[in-house]
């Protein structure tokens, strides 16, 4: 397992999940989980997941980080 990679095929990440988990356990990062190149979910923090349910879930975190995205680059 590529320990910098954040995309990993959900066939890998299955016969890897044990060390994709520790490293975002330990390194608290998000690693996504891919098919046919396209995310599909992601694997965070608890911390992160957490904060997600105490400000109302998914929808809601997301309305309150949206306008706190920075600008994609041209």
């Amino acid at each position: 397992m590529d320990e910098k990679a954040t995309d990993h095929a959900i066939a890998d990440a299955r016969a890897n999940l044990s060390e994709l988990l520790a490293s975002v356990r330990l390194l608290k990062v998000v690693r996504y989980l891919t098919s046919r190149g396209k995310r599909q979910a992601a694997l965070v923090p608890a911390d992160l997941g957490e904060l997600v349910d105490a400000v109302g879930g998914p929808e809601a975190a997301a309305a309150i980080l949206r306008p706190h995205k920075p600008a994609d680059p041209q």
